[in-house]
């Protein structure tokens, strides 16, 4: 879809996943990393529990469908040959702290100079400009200073921050699309930009909603472990099954109750519940014990009675009962769930990558599904400079003399 288009990728870990987009997508996407190879090659987890360049699961994740190259941008030679780069370039990337680029005289008012039509893409915690810019950032920092860290771990202790970052992965799939956007814009005007994303802006919108509600005066969510609470009222929306958990409605109102009704029709049919929970108008339910007409010692005793029939039962026998009575049952899938989902078999999610060493690993796949331009796995995560020769010396002109002086100064 994208075959034709030039990407240079310079960011670090916070922006990688934006370059892999646009590969997927079909551009052409040369990673430049530092002589030795990117630090990103030195994040855990490891594959094979083996430490090295090409066995960290974070690099391995997020750059397929790329061409790698080195160079020492530290040196007037290194940010020469870029500059060379940059000349043929649609778009360029990166992930500095906001003025170090500048610093380096590869910001986007010098790299425009050279060549007006690049779209340049700058990723950073807080953006380019503001009184934040230059403060520190964590994945951590960045959910807090979001607003929706607020939302994660148990409601009576302080905020928890999500397992795998994810500030920034938003933010580089943001701006996949707003360096297309400007891309688009580009084809008209001729003229390329600088898209300037924050992680903060991103992680803020992506994160349930949660400022959007605000805006709408909606009631402040609050945190509580596997569930939620209104009011007086804890409503759970995990529970426990024979197998692992499940997300079970049992809410009430016109909208929901509906399905809370059909799920005590069902554990009535089974026996499980008697006729005074079956009889119960679900649907008023809600305001009866916000108004304190229902005493809400009764919703804890149907609550235990929800929790006992589903642990009673694996995740497939619910999801099958859920699916025959229309009911708000969905299995919590685990990673080895997912590798083995017959949906993502199916759809041909997960696709396998030979590498260079013998190994094939399984990847996901792609994010989307195109009639016409399907995208691809056309390239394994490159080496470290596996790709020098090819672009340095076949694009560029140099010789294996050159290269190999480059090599001995440190420049590649």
């Amino acid at each position: 879809m994208l075959r034709g288009m030039r990407v240079l990728d310079l960011s670090t870990e916070r922006g990688l996943l934006c370059g892999q987009m646009l590969g997927d997508l079909g551009a052409d996407v040369i990673k430049i990393e530092p002589v030795g190879g990117s630090p990103v090659r030195q994040l855990p987890p490891w594959l094979d529990e083996r430490p090295g360049a090409d066995n960290s699961i974070y690099w391995l994740a997020f750059n397929r469908n790329k061409r790698a190259i080195t160079l020492n941008l530290e040196s007037a030679a290194g940010r020469g040959l870029l500059k060379q780069l940059v000349a043929k370039a649609d778009i360029l990337i990166e992930s500095e702290e906001p003025g170090r680029m500048a610093a380096a005289g590869l910001d986007y008012a010098a790299l425009s100079a050279a060549n007006p039509a690049l779209v340049y893409v700058a990723i950073t915690p807080f953006g380019q400009d503001g009184p934040k810019a230059g403060w520190a950032d964590s994945d951590l920092i960045l959910m807090a200073a979001a607003g929706v860290l607020i939302l994660y771990g148990d409601e009576d202790r302080a905020p928890i921050r999500m397992s795998v970052p994810q500030a920034y992965h938003h933010a580089a799939a943001d701006a996949a699309g707003a360096a297309l956007i400007a891309y688009y814009e580009r084809l008209a005007s001729g003229r390329g930009q600088l898209v300037d994303v924050a992680a903060q802006e991103s992680i803020g919108l992506a994160g349930q909603s949660t400022a959007l509600a605000a805006l709408v005066e909606s009631a402040e969510t609050q945190r509580m472990a596997g569930g939620a609470k209104l009011g007086g009222l804890r409503v759970p929306l995990v529970w426990s099954c024979k197998d692992g958990l499940v997300s079970c409605v049992f809410l009430f109102g016109s909208a929901i109750g509906v399905f809370t009704r059909r799920l005590v029709d069902y554990i009535f049919a089974q026996g499980a519940c008697d006729e005074t929970m079956k009889n119960t108008d679900w649907i008023g339910y809600g305001a009866k014990l916000m108004s304190g007409e229902e005493p809400l010692a009764n919703y804890e005793q149907a609550k235990a009675v929800i929790a006992e029939f589903l642990q009673g039962r694996s995740k497939a026998e619910l999801f099958e009962i859920a699916r025959a009575n229309n009911l708000l049952i969905a299995p919590i899938a685990t990673i080895e769930d997912l590798r083995e989902n017959p949906q993502f078999a199916a759809r041909q999610f997960w696709q396998t990558v030979a590498h260079p060493d013998g190994r094939r690993l399984t990847y996901p796949g792609a994010f989307a599904r195109f009639s016409a331009t399907p995208m691809s796995i056309r390239r394994r995560p490159p080496t470290v400079g596996e790709h020098n020769r090819e672009i340095l010396g076949g694009e560029l002109g140099l010789s294996d003399a050159e290269l190999a002086a480059l090599a001995q100064q440190g420049v590649i």
